[in-house]
């Protein structure tokens, strides 16, 4: 069944088109991510389906009774209202027969009309299940982590909390569509897993544009690119669009070849015709003029380069010693103590909040902590990357080459060679046609890799990026991990797109609250794979306890009980006994050997594996003993 269907729909602003005549169909069932490169018209797409722009040419269509939800980059919210009043401001059935019970509730009376209205009101909630769907909607408040200010007005919230607050009055509406622009943004790890996993169970249609490779594999079905002005389709995940996009563009290239022999041919013809016979085969004029169009073949987006002058390290980089910040009665960071070695590529992850920008910020020389110090090397140039808009004074009104020539006149690369400003630009795929337009005029992903480009013409040597993938299409995600994965100096990362953080840092520091960091030596994937096994010991000790506790319930079990087992199964269970300690002594012993911190990857694998061979060794022993137990 069709829910929306777009027909030869057009858009250009200014002079540029975006698109051209294309068409577009979303049927029940089909989760599709849309990609292409920053400034391609991916947003504007996005909202042109979603009703909230018209286009120049063609029709939207969405069948009757169909309720979307649309996640844009700045969502409207009504800045008056609390947050709690926005997120039930939605279209779902029961929001108004909550909104009304909390009313109630909130305002309580000894009146028996009072009473009597409440006793209803709470009678109707049970009959329609409502207290199951508030259940739902306090989830997605506290997932999101907006329930700390449901009574704070929305004009009062930062544009990451704003993104929240409309995610969840989204989420909490249940719409039969969902549209959403980058929904990741502004989400720390934990919170885009939770996503995933609700996006991939409880919304069965879907139009999504993301920069988060594994969301994007684990929840759509198709990929819809936008290139050149045209949309291709392909079934599959994110990796199948990369091997079948190649495929096409190679088909592309083939025809595009023939089409061009052919036309030498025909213009060879054409030359040879006396003008006097200019209305002789007119046919075969008119369809020399068609082959033109077919000769120039897909059109490669040229990459960005990513190629700065290495810049020296001394021996020592950044040491942060025994560092400690707190934010009022909070402690942020707590003694925090690590010496970053030349080449070394870290992560942080944690919750939002817990402190890693601050954390990043004391690094960078930017903020002073409470106690401890940080002590930086003589040659150590710092190249901060922030999350917050980076322009300054009045750059937004500057052109883009003229924010540029402001830092120097020319850019010595990697191989020794110097360019103008007008070449870097265009290395940073801003051609020289787009050059001379405003900064403000930029996409979101288009700032950032001006943002990028500002730090990297410091050649700096100790580089700190703070969420660097926000809003960036996923070809410069690639070329920026590409260029990080060369980088000789030394990378502190925080990002909550796992795909990036697996590809390039060797250790993570976890935020584990309260100010305690952990060095984990790995990756955010083997950090997690860790947790989890931890999560399941957990499980197993419990289990452990609980039937050491019952052993004595056990031994003052009448006489004529034991008597029902045999000598030989009697025998058995004083065995298992034994071997159940002497597994859990094992088991421990290891899990301290995963929490020293002081284990490589291969050594963490091997240790996971033989704790997989004992839990599985336990919880065959555990079963057998009950048995006899009873």
């Amino acid at each position: 069944m069709n829910l929306l269907s777009a027909e030869n729909i057009s858009k250009a602003i200014g002079d540029r088109t975006l698109f051209n005549h294309v068409n577009f169909g979303l049927n029940v069932g089909e989760r599709v991510g849309l990609i292409g490169v920053n400034g391609a018209g991916k947003t504007t797409l996005l909202n042109i389906l979603g009703g909230n722009l018209l286009s120049d040419t063609g029709v939207v269509s969405v069948r009757k009774g169909i309720r979307i939800g649309f996640l844009g980059q700045n969502p409207p919210l009504n800045e008056s209202a609390t947050v709690f009043e926005n997120v039930f401001d939605n279209g779902h059935k029961l929001t108004s027969l909550i909104k009304k019970y909390e009313l109630l509730i909130n305002h309580p009376q000894t009146t028996e009309a009072y009473l009597q209205e409440l006793d209803d009101m709470t009678a109707e909630m049970t009959r329609q299940d409502a207290w199951t769907y508030e259940q739902q909607v306090k989830e997605i408040i506290s997932r999101l982590g907006i329930g700390e200010f449901l009574d704070r007005q929305v004009s009062q919230l930062s544009g990451g909390q704003r993104k929240r607050v409309a995610l969840a009055k989204i989420l909490a509406e249940e719409p039969d569509l969902l549209i959403l622009d980058e929904p990741t943004n502004h989400l720390d790890i934990d919170t885009v897993e939770w996503l995933q996993r609700l996006i991939a169970t409880k919304f069965s249609t879907l139009l999504l544009v993301t920069h988060d490779r594994y969301f994007l594999d684990a929840v759509v079905n198709q990929i819809v690119e936008l290139d050149q002005g045209r949309l291709h389709k392909y079934q599959g995940n994110y990796a199948w669009f990369l091997e079948k996009k190649a495929e096409r563009q190679e088909v592309e290239q083939v025809v595009a070849e023939k089409a061009r022999n052919l036309f030498r041919k025909e213009l060879e013809w054409i030359r040879r015709q006396p003008k006097a016979r200019g209305t002789k085969a007119k046919y075969r004029i008119d369809a020399f003029e068609d082959l033109k169009g077919k000769t120039a073949g897909p059109k490669i987006q040229e990459q960005i380069k990513l190629s700065v002058k290495d810049r020296f390290q001394g021996g020592k980089i950044v040491e942060a010693r025994r560092v400690g910040k707190s934010l009022g009665n909070e402690c942020l960071v707590k003694d925090f103590h690590h010496y970053f070695q030349k080449g070394e590529k870290a992560g942080i992850i944690g919750p939002n909040g817990i402190g890693k920008t601050t954390l990043l910020k004391m690094l960078a020389g930017e903020l002073l902590p409470d106690k401890g110090e940080v002590a930086k090397g003589d040659n150590c140039v710092v190249g901060y990357y922030k999350q917050e808009d980076f322009l300054q004074n009045n750059e937004g009104e500057m052109r883009i080459i003229d924010v540029v020539n402001d830092i120097a006149e020319t850019f010595e690369m990697a191989d020794g060679s110097k360019i103008s400003p007008s070449q870097f630009l265009t290395r940073f795929n801003f051609p020289p046609s787009e050059q001379y337009k405003q900064v403000n005029k930029l996409s979101g992903g288009e700032r950032k890799r001006l943002q990028l480009l500002k730090i990297l013409i410091k050649n700096p040597n100790f580089l700190i990026l703070d969420e660097p993938t926000n809003d960036l299409d996923l070809g410069t995600l690639n070329v920026l991990e590409e260029f990080l994965e060369t980088f000789k100096g030394s990378l502190l990362l925080v990002s909550h797109d796992r795909y990036f953080m697996d590809k390039l840092v060797d250790h993570v520091f976890v935020f584990e609250g309260k100010g305690e960091i952990r060095d984990f030596p790995g990756n955010y994937t083997d950090y997690k794979l860790w947790k989890d096994e931890q999560k399941e010991l957990e499980k197993a000790n419990a289990n452990v306890k609980s039937i050491q506790v019952a052993k004595p319930i056990e031994t003052t079990a009448p006489p004529k009980e034991k008597k029902k087992l045999s000598f030989k199964e009697q025998k058995e269970l004083d065995s298992l006994e034994s071997s159940l300690q002497t597994l859990e002594s094992k088991k421990q012993e290891l899990v301290a050997s995963m929490s020293s911190g002081e284990l490589g990857h291969e050594a963490l694998s091997k240790i996971a594996n033989e704790l997989q061979q004992i839990e599985a060794e336990l919880d065959e022993k555990m079963l057998r003993w009950m048995e006899l137990s009873e």
